[in-house]
C-alpha cells in the first residue's frame, strides 16, 4: 500500500482522538497526575535555595531541620504524582493499542477478497504487531513524558527567568540553536522511520507467505533460496533502521552538546556574579537547578520527538488501513429476501477480477437455477465456474449484469441475509487451529454435539474422527495438519451439512477423495442436496452425472447444457472431457 506524504511531522497521531475520546477521565486523572510531578520537581530547587540561604548560610539549626523536612515533603508527593502517571498513562497505552487492533482485525474481516489480491496477510499481521506496538509506546509512555518534559521546559524557563533575568535571557538564545537541529534532523527521522517498518512489513509478509507453504519449500528443496531471500530483505530493514539510527544519534548529539555548551557558558557567567555580590549563592544554586532540569527536558523532548514521528508513520498506516473501503458494501436499505422465489439467475453478466482486468472471467452469462434443481458446472480451468460461486456469495460485484435470489439483486441484499441462504465446500480446504467438533459447527456455532455428530455420520467422517485419539475433542493443529486431504473435506462437507442452507455450493468437493470415500460421500452429498438448490463444480464427471443439468463453461460463457447423455452427442467439449476421463470416443466431434 502506498504511503501518501503528510503536512506535518505528527499530524496523523490526531488520527487517534477517536481511540482516545472514550477515556477522557483516565486522561484527565494522567494530567492531573503528570501536572502534580512536574509541580513537584520545580519546588524542588526552591526548597534547595533556601535551605542553602536561609540554613547552612545563617547556622540556624531549625531552618536546615525544617527545610530538610520540606524536601522530603515534596519527595513524597512526586513519588506519588509520578506512580498515579506511571499507572494511568500505561493503562490508557494498553486499553488503545487493544483498541486500534481490534477495530484494524474487524475491518479487515469486512474488506471483500478483492483487497487480498493486492495485500499480503504479512502485511497486515506487520500493522497489528509492529505499528501498534509503536503507538501503545507513544500513548503508553512517550506523550506523557514529553508533556512532563514540556511543562518542566516552561516552568524551568520561567523560574530562570524569575532566579535571573540577564542569564536565563542566554539561556533563551540557545533554545533557538537547539530547536533547528530538531526540526530538521526530526523529519528525516520520521521518513526514515516509515521505510523501516515498511521494509519489516515485507520481510513479514515474505516470511509469512513461505511458513504456510512449507511442505511445498522441502519438497523442492527450497530452505537455502528462501532462507536467502528473507536474509535479504531482513538485511533490507536492517540497513534501513540503521540509517534510522543514525539520524537519531546525530540529533541526540547535537542536542545535547547544544545544551551543555550553553549551560556551561551561562553558569560561568553566574559563578562571575556570585563573585562579584550580584548573587547569593543559594540563589545560583537554584540557577543550576533550573538549568538542569531545563536541559533534561530539552533532551527528553528530541528524544521523545523521535518517539512520536516514529508513531505517527505507523498511525499512518494504520489510518491509511482503516480507511480502505470494501468495493463491496451492504446495502443502505436491504430488501427482505423472500421465502421462496424463481431460485437463482445470473442476467448478462460481465465480470473481470480487479487484478485481471484485461481478461473478462465471465462475459454476458446468463443462466437460471430453479429452486430445487441440481445444476453441475464443468468446463477447463479458467472457464469462470468458481467466479460464479465469488459472485453469488457477492465477494464481488459484477461489471454489468445483475446477480438475482429469488429475484431480488444479491446488491439490495444484507451481506448476512444472503449468504445465510449458502453453504459452502471448497476445493482447497479451510480447517481452523481448533477441535474437529470446533470446525464442523463453524457454519453454526450454537449446533449441539449431536447435530455435530449426524453432520460427520453424512459426510462419511464419523469412523475416522472417532479413531482420533479425543474423538472429536481431539485438536487438529493450524491448517489441519494432523489430517489427510480426504478427511480434511470430508470435515469441511459436515459443516456445509451442518448449516443446512437451502443453497449448497459444491467446489469440487470429492476432488481429495478415494474412490471408496467419494462413493460415500457423494451418497452424502446426493442425501443432502434433496429439497435444496444444489450448485456443483466438477472436473470428475463421474461425479455429476445424476444431475438434473449440467452445465459446459469455456472462457467465461455458456457453450452448452443438458444432460450427460445429451452432452455426449451435443458438446463436442464435454465429449472431449467425457473421452478423455472415460475412454469414450468424441462422438459429438462428428457433428
Amino acid at each position: 500500500m502506498t504511503q501518501p506524504a503528510s503536512s506535518s511531522a505528527v499530524t496523523p497521531l490526531f488520527g487517534l482522538l477517536p481511540f482516545l475520546k472514550p477515556y477522557w477521565r483516565r486522561w484527565i486523572a494522567a494530567f492531573v497526575a503528570l501536572s502534580i510531578a512536574a509541580g513537584a520537581t520545580l519546588a524542588l530547587p526552591v526548597a534547595f535555595r533556601y535551605l542553602i540561604d536561609q540554613g547552612f548560610s545563617t547556622g540556624q539549626h531549625g531552618n536546615i531541620d525544617r527545610y530538610f523536612l520540606a524536601l522530603f515533603g515534596v519527595s513524597l508527593l512526586l513519588a506519588a504524582a509520578t506512580a498515579l502517571r506511571f499507572y494511568y498513562v500505561s493503562w490508557l497505552g494498553e486499553r488503545v493499542t487493544a483498541d486500534i487492533r481490534q477495530a484494524v482485525y474487524r475491518h479487515v474481516l469486512q474488506m471483500s477478497p478483492q483487497f487480498f489480491e493486492t495485500t499480503q496477510t504479512g502485511e497486515v499481521l506487520s500493522r497489528l504487531t509492529t505499528d501498534t506496538t509503536l503507538i501503545q509506546t507513544v500513548v503508553g509512555t512517550s506523550l506523557s513524558m514529553g508533556l512532563r518534559n514540556l511543562f518542566l521546559l516552561v516552568g524551568g524557563m520561567a523560574m530562570l527567568t524569575i532566579t535571573s533575568p540577564v542569564l536565563s535571557g542566554y539561556i533563551m538564545l540557545t533554545v533557538i540553536g537547539v530547536v533547528v537541529p530538531i526540526l530538521v534532523f526530526g523529519r528525516r527521522v520520521r521518513n526514515l522511520s516509515k521505510a523501516s517498518q515498511d521494509r519489516v512489513a515485507d520481510a513479514s509478509a515474505l516470511a509469512g507467505e513461505v511458513l504456510n507453504a512449507m511442505p511445498t519449500v522441502q519438497a523442492y528443496t527450497q530452505q537455502p533460496r528462501e532462507a536467502q531471500r528473507f536474509d535479504d530483505a531482513a538485511e533490507t530493514a536492517f540497513g534501513t533502521a540503521l540509517q534510522r539510527i543514525r539520524a537519531r544519534a546525530w540529533l541526540t548529539v547535537v542536542v545535547i552538546v547544544l545544551v551543555f555548551a550553553a549551560i556551561a557558558f551561562v553558569l560561568w557567567l553566574g559563578a562571575q556574579s556570585v563573585l562579584a555580590g550580584r548573587m547569593s549563592g543559594g540563589q545560583l544554586s537554584q540557577f543550576i537547578l533550573y538549568a538542569v532540569v531545563t536541559a533534561g527536558a530539552i533532551g527528553a523532548i528530541a528524544e521523545t520527538w523521535g518517539d512520536l514521528q516514529r508513531a505517527a508513520g505507523a498511525t499512518e498506516r494504520l489510518l491509511q488501513l482503516l480507511a480502505l473501503q470494501s468495493p463491496v458494501t451492504e446495502p443502505a436499505s436491504p430488501q427482505p429476501l423472500p421465502a421462496q422465489g424463481e431460485g437463482i439467475c445470473f442476467d448478462n453478466v460481465t465480470f473481470h477480477y480487479p487484478s485481471r482486468p484485461e481478461t473478462p472471467a465471465l462475459q454476458d452469462f446468463s443462466l437460471r437455477v430453479r429452486p430445487g434443481e441440481h445444476v453441475a458446472l464443468v468446463g477447463p480451468s479458467g472457464a469462470g465456474k468458481t467466479t460464479l460461486f465469488q459472485l453469488l456469495l457477492r465477494f464481488y460485484d459484477p461489471a454489468h449484469g445483475a446477480v438475482r435470489l429469488h429475484g431480488v439483486d444479491v446488491r439490495q441484499l444484507a451481506l448476512q441475509a444472503l449468504r445465510s441462504q449458502l453453504g459452502i465446500v471448497l476445493q482447497d480446504t479451510v480447517i481452523f487451529a481448533g477441535s474437529v467438533a470446533d470446525n464442523i459447527r463453524y457454519g453454526r456455532p450454537d449446533a449441539s454435539d449431536a447435530e455435530v455428530r449426524q453432520a460427520a455420520q453424512m459426510a462419511a467422517a464419523a469412523e475416522f474422527i472417532e479413531a482420533l485419539p479425543q474423538g472429536y475433542a481431539t485438536f487438529l493443529g493450524e491448517r489441519g495438519v494432523r489430517l489427510s486431504g480426504g478427511q480434511r473435506q470430508r470435515i469441511s462437507i459436515a459443516r456445509a451439512i451442518l448449516r443446512d442452507p437451502p443453497i449448497l455450493l459444491l467446489d469440487e468437493a470429492t476432488s481429495a477423495l478415494d474412490a471408496a470415500s467419494e462413493r460415500q460421500v457423494q451418497q452424502a452429498l446426493d442425501t443432502a442436496a434433496k429439497n435444496r438448490t444444489t450448485l456443483v463444480i466438477a472436473h470428475r464427471l463421474a461425479t455429476v452425472q445424476a444431475a438434473d443439468r449440467i452445465v459446459v463453461m469455456d472462457a467465461g460463457r455458456i457453450v452448452a447444457e443438458g444432460s450427460h447423455r445429451q452432452l455426449l452427442q451435443s458438446s463436442p467439449l464435454y465429449a472431449r472431457l467425457a473421452a478423455l476421463q472415460f475412454g469414450l470416443p468424441q462422438t459429438a466431434g462428428a457433428h
